[in-house]
């Protein structure tokens, strides 16, 4: 009896430890994207930390930033048209600190909400404009990548 009971572990111990690793990638998938995420904000910000930004998103991927962008469909050249917009505003930033708060997953979905205060120059203008404020981030994944962002803001 004392056997079964010890072959029985020895096949369920290693579920147990894969349900609670699901979980922890989960946590350490957000964390590592959200860290990504503010890398490419910052002053410094540079090309490198822009790519691997984007090494977390599907080729095409959809971005929605409500109430500037309403439209989360995916787009065959997302992730490119990602790339040229965070290049053009690379280094805006003269002061930028954030903050994770939370971290919730779901089903192929992770959400983060995260605190962030922002001041920077516009590169066209030439504004300063100044920031703080609560996003809230709907990461939709698909193959360990994230395919759609729906980004709240206040």
């Amino acid at each position: 009896m004392k056997l079964l009971v010890s072959v029985i572990l020895v096949f369920l111990a290693p579920l147990s430890v894969d349900a609670n690793q699901e979980n922890l990638d989960s946590k350490r998938f957000a964390e590592s994207y959200f860290d990504a995420w503010s890398a490419t904000q910052s002053p410094q910000a540079n090309t490198k930390d822009i790519e691997r930004y984007l090494g977390f998103l599907a080729d095409n991927v959809g971005h929605q930033h409500l109430p500037y962008d309403p439209d989360s469909d995916r787009d065959p050249e997302g992730k490119s048209k990602m790339r040229e917009g965070m290049t053009y505003y690379m280094g805006a930033h003269m002061e930028y600190k954030s903050k994770l708060t939370t971290i919730i997953s779901g089903f192929n979905v992770v959400v983060i909400k995260y605190d962030t205060y922002a001041k920077g120059k516009h590169p066209q203008t030439g504004e300063v404009i100044e920031q703080s404020y609560d996003t809230v981030e709907v990461l939709e994944l698909e193959n360990g990548k994230v395919t759609v962002i729906r980004k709240y803001s206040e």
